[in-house]
């Protein structure tokens, strides 16, 4: 009986059960819209990491990541590579040599990371070649040639054919420097690391350290991110003498931004819930104020302050449940086609997003497994929001209300 009368009741006016409906509907909409997209980014972003700067896993000497010294290589590097190139998970690995330095021009300097890569491993694991944007790759037929970031290239002035010298330290803690040319210039998603990393060919800055045929890192793209835990146990076993680290022990400010991200994004949801119980407050008391009299016949003739409770209980929950849907079907329509083509802010915040790290593209994935916690928020406020106008009814008094 109490369910048919609330079913009743929300179509009495249909112009504003419809237009509350709509108003969950668009917030639903809002709160799944938001965590897509901050799904999407955090996607991007792990992916970026993953196959363009770090690698899934990256293998040091136990003491180089503390001050970087060059005489901290990787020693046994063909049995290290042997047991690399034998397992199946593996995708692809590359061998680096690093080393921190300056780089000077004739109008000042600054401080780099320079990586001696063998050009073909290096365009694999970071698509280093995939970024160039003036220029091209290392031609194997030329010498002392260098990519530096475009971030750098307008911080320094420099343009392509521009030459410059790099001084470094070498394992005998000698300075030594050498001479080279920008043969290209890349971009990638994340400025900061433009602005820092230089590369250039393995041998060459092998031949500036005193360590001919050595290498002090080596990163390694896996085939699926699920075999992330096990490949590590695997190679740490094998190599106890070696630093094996993830890229989350790599980068754990990524890890900590996806947490975090979540947590914001069902901030703004809770926020956007907060403006929606406003109207649904507003349309529930509407609704009490010109039922005045006729709730006061009914607890009159001896409906309890209960039912009557429940009754309103009721219509709120018609009117969410009718709004629900539309938003989560909108949302997921909305989102499968960005997912599919992509949300483009390059025109709009390409510098900041690249400050950032993030790419201008976002691809929004429907938050499924969050869904619950939103329908939560959804239902949950839509039934707080009732209970000022339930209360405002439940404090009717029925000679006064049968005088209205």
């Amino acid at each position: 009986m109490i369910i048919q009368m609330a079913w009743r009741n929300i179509w009495r006016n249909k112009a504003r059960s419809i237009i509350i409906m709509i108003s969950i509907a668009i917030g639903l909409f809002a709160g799944v819209a938001v965590l897509s997209l901050y799904k999407g980014m955090m996607k991007s972003r792990i992916a970026t990491v993953v196959n363009a700067e770090i690698g899934h896993l990256q293998i040091h000497d136990t003491n180089f990541k503390k001050d970087y010294e060059p005489e901290f290589f990787i020693a046994d590097s063909q049995y290290v590579h042997g047991i690399i190139k034998k397992l199946p998970e593996v995708k692809v690995s590359a061998v680096r040599s690093i080393a921190n330095g300056m780089l000077a021009t004739p109008t000042g300097s600054t401080g780099v990371k320079i990586n001696g890569v063998v050009p073909e491993q290096e365009y694999q694991v970071s698509q280093l070649k995939q970024k160039i944007k003036e220029g091209k790759e290392f031609d194997p037929g030329k010498k002392n040639e260098i990519l530096i970031g475009k971030k750098l290239a307008d911080k320094m002035k420099l343009k392509l054919g521009s030459k410059l010298v790099l001084t470094l330290t070498d394992t005998a803690s000698e300075i030594v420097s050498g001479a080279f040319k920008i043969a290209a210039i890349y971009q990638s998603d994340n400025a900061p690391l433009d602005e820092r990393n230089v590369y250039i060919e393995i041998d060459e800055l092998n031949d500036l350290l005193g360590t001919p045929h050595r290498f002090h890192e080596i990163a390694i793209v896996l085939k699926q991110d699920k075999y992330l835990d096990e490949v590590r146990g695997h190679l740490q076993k094998q190599l106890p003498e070696y630093q094996v680290e993830t890229w989350i022990d790599i980068s754990p400010e990524m890890n900590l931004m996806v947490k975090t991200t979540d947590q914001y994004s069902y901030i703004i949801i809770i926020i956007i819930m907060i403006a929606l119980a406003f109207g649904i407050i507003n349309t529930m008391l509407m609704a009490i104020l010109e039922r005045t009299r006729e709730i006061g016949m009914m607890v009159a003739l001896g409906t309890s302050r209960l039912r009557v409770f429940v009754l309103i209980l009721f219509e709120t929950f018609f009117l969410t449940l009718g709004g629900v849907p539309v938003g989560i079907l909108s949302a997921w329509g909305a989102i499968q086609y960005f997912q599919k083509n992509g949300l483009d802010l390059s025109s709009d915040s390409e510098e900041m997003m690249r400050s950032f790290g993030f790419s201008t593209m976002i691809y929004p994935e429907f938050p499924a497994e969050q869904l619950a916690g939103v329908l939560f928020i959804v239902v949950g406020t839509a039934l707080v929001s009732c209970l000022f106008p339930a209360i405002k009814a439940l404090r009717l008094k029925p000679v006064e209300a049968l005088r209205r």
